[in-house]
């Protein structure tokens, strides 16, 4: 078990990564909170068929209740959101009560978000259960969707801890695993061009990861995470860094219907389409070939499904958080490891998506 300390502006708390870490969770609740009174875990469908036995074996004294959601980007509407609150006021949680989100990043997005509401916000903690989810579960930032964007309703509220317990990942779907190693790729592209090298020569299939690799590729991922997180909680400053690829990525999510194409795949073409920007706007010399080669390889498609419309992106892209006064901004690189934010002009995106695919 490897034990990463996350410094937040608002709040220090660990993350504890490794195989097994999820028999750690009962001693953490008696040491941490000496008073408690209900546990809500909020998980989804899938996650609840593959797993919750084994965390309710963990948490048996407490008697938790669950709420199980959608599986996906379908758990984060107002309609779930209001049924989780609707669980917890009718099972008479308190604030010395507890939410454990038991999930993918959807579940710990839906699930912070119940916690930092329910009665001006109640502890929680993150127990991740997919790769993605060591990008989301730390860092705090929790939210639902909105139909006219992704991630639009929300707040930064920090868990107590992440327990991320690696034996969970396991059960993952090829396309699962590769949402998820989008955001390791990200985070090695906009930190630490050494990582990004590491992840080029020993990461050739996704579907035979050993847990050596995937260890040292999710560890890393956080660490760079907190380095962001502990300079900017909020996303004042550098923190939006950490959007690199998402402002395309999330605009291909939102015209595709969220839960339709994954949030890993829609951001490694966004990426591209990043990376393109940075070569032509920053001089930035970086081989996309290359890069596309590699991450095809690696199974993901480089090009935007052709049905959808340049001019659709582009508005969906002027809703995204970044953009101030409709002005889309976007995460370039000067270099690997030196990410900034620009402001592009709706001709230069347009001229760009058109000849993207």
């Amino acid at each position: 078990m490897e034990t990463i300390q996350i410094q937040a502006e608002s709040k220090q708390y660990n993350a504890f990564v490794g195989e097994g870490v999820i028999k750690e969770l009962s001693s953490f609740l008696q040491t941490h909170f000496n008073s408690l009174t209900r546990i809500l875990i909020i998980t989804d469908e899938t996650v609840s068929k593959l797993h919750l036995q084994r965390l309710l074996g963990v948490l048996g004294k407490w008697n938790p209740i669950v709420f199980t959601a959608p599986t996906g980007e379908k758990a984060k509407t107002f309609e779930v959101y209001y049924e989780a609150l609707t669980v917890a006021l009718e099972n008479r949680l308190d604030r010395k009560s507890i939410v454990l989100s038991f999930g993918g990043g959807a579940i710990g997005d839906l699930s912070g978000f119940v916690a930092a509401t329910f009665m001006r916000g109640v502890p929680f903690i993150q127990i991740p259960t997919t790769i993605l989810a060591h990008d989301s579960a730390v860092g705090g930032k929790v939210a639902i969707n909105h139909p006219q964007g992704k991630n639009m309703i929300g707040a930064f509220y920090q868990p107590e801890a992440v327990f991320y317990d690696l034996d969970f990942l396991k059960t993952l779907p090829p396309s699962e695993i590769r949402s998820g190693f989008a955001e390791v790729i990200k985070h090695a592209l906009i930190y630490d061009a050494d990582f990004y090298q590491w992840l080029k020569t020993n990461i050739c299939d996704l579907n035979q990861l050993n847990q050596q690799q995937l260890s040292y590729s999710l560890n890393q991922g956080i660490k760079i995470k907190n380095a962001f997180v502990s300079r900017d909680e909020k996303e004042t400053g550098v923190r939006a860094f950490l959007n690199f690829g998402h402002t395309l990525g999330h605009a291909i999510e939102a015209e595709m219907g969220y839960g339709n194409f994954t949030h890993g795949e829609a951001v490694m073409i966004g990426m591209i389409f990043a990376l393109k920007l940075s070569n032509q706007l920053l001089g930035l010399s970086f081989n996309v070939e290359e890069f596309k080669k590699w991450v095809e390889k690696l199974g993901y498609s480089t090009v935007f499904p052709n049905h959808l419309t340049n001019e659709k992106l582009l508005d969906k892209m002027k809703q995204d958080k970044k953009s101030i006064g409709e002005s889309v901004h976007f995460v370039l690189l000067e270099q690997v490891g030196q990410p900034v934010l620009r402001k592009i002009a709706d001709t230069v995106i347009l001229d760009n998506l058109n000849h993207f695919n």
